[in-house]
Order: C-alpha cells, then structure tokens, then sequence
C-alpha cells in the first residue's frame, strides 16, 4: 500500500492527465446544445443517481442562477432529482426505473434538453441489477418526444453515451486508470465550466 503522501500525489497527478486528455470539441458540444435551448426559451432537465444526483441538483442550481446576466432572459432548468416524496411515490407505483420518465411525460416538449450524469452510462450492474435504467429509460423518451439528451459520463459512456446528442466523457489516464471519484469529481469541473462559459455567451447575446 503506498504511502499517503504518494497516494495523495498520484491523484493529483492523475487529475491533471484527465483535465488535459479532456475533449474541448465535445465540451464545446455540450455547450451550444445548452445555449441554442436558452434562445429557444425551451426547458433543461437534469438527473442522475447517488453522488451524481447531487451533481445533477448542483448544476441546475447553477444553470439556473450563476448564468444570469443583467436584462437578459434566464434560464429554464430542474433538477428531476429533488423532490424525494415524488421519487418515493413513483418508485412505489411504477417502479425505480420509471422516476425520471414519469417526470418527464406531460412536461417537456419538443427542443427540450434531457442531461443525465452517469458514472457508467448505464453499463454494468450490481445486486439490484443494470445499474442507471432509470438515467436510460428518460433518455430513450426525450429522443421518442422530440428532445435532446446531453450526457456526462465515465468508464466506456455506456448506452446514455451513444443516445446522446452530445457527451462528454471522463478520459482514463495514460495507464488506463479511472475511477468513480474522478468521474464525479470531473463532472463538477466541466459543469461549472460550462456554467461560466454560458453565462459569458447570455450576456454576449
């Protein structure tokens, strides 16, 4: 087992590889997708699971706020994760897999942006089974009613990588290496850089 000290340096050393292996074309992506449903006046959706449910409350807050610019229109964004008697009562009723999408139907429209945070994308799975359905069962409805699906994800991207319309992955480092916390650590990066550059583009606007 290495030290402390080492184990603290390899992480850090890791951290930069990753920010620096990160693909600015897809960020780039990302982001006129985000900014085009602004001009549209349509609505973001955001959602995840564990650590990146409260990223996916984390960045609507921001989308919703830190983008503000004086005398221009705001932002219309939700997290699909923050009301805990709903997610109770859907889990209940229609099953775990289904709390996104029941959210989903008879609220957004067409042009509207679905963004899933997934470690995994929705490959693999543990003792309750594939693990983020609930993450690939939204995404499938958002395509099938006219929206778009952005994706940040980790590992391979899994299926929410080849649903989306645009993705952004957390690269391995040269030696292969990635993890859960860099993953979701990185997705916090890359939002509130996408958060800065869309508050720059409204007030450009």
């Amino acid at each position: 087992m290495p030290s402390t000290h080492d184990f603290v340096d390899t992480y850090l050393r890791e951290t930069a590889e990753i920010a620096l292996g990160t693909s600015r074309d897809d960020l780039t992506a990302v982001i006129d997708i985000l900014f085009d449903a602004w001009k549209n006046d349509r609505t973001i959706y955001t959602c995840g699971n564990g650590g990146s449910a409260a990223n996916a409350s984390h960045l609507a807050c921001d989308i919703a706020k830190f983008t503000w610019a004086e005398g221009k229109k705001r932002f219309k964004c939700r997290s699909l994760c923050d009301n805990a008697a709903l997610i109770s009562a859907l889990t209940n009723d229609v099953g775990f897999n289904r709390i996104f999408l029941e959210q989903l139907d008879g609220s957004m429209g067409p042009g509207d942006v679905l963004v899933c945070l997934s470690v995994h994308g929705g490959s693999g799975a543990d003792k309750a089974g594939p693990w983020s359905q609930n993450l690939v069962a939204a995404a499938d409805f958002v395509k099938k009613h006219g929206g778009k699906v952005v994706a940040l994800v980790g590992y391979d991207g899994g299926a929410l990588r080849q649903m989306a319309d645009a993705s952004i992955i957390v690269p391995r480092t040269s030696g292969g290496h990635t993890s859960t916390p860099h993953v979701e650590g990185f997705h916090e990066v890359y939002h509130h850089l996408i958060c800065e550059r869309l508050r720059q583009m409204v007030a450009e606007a």
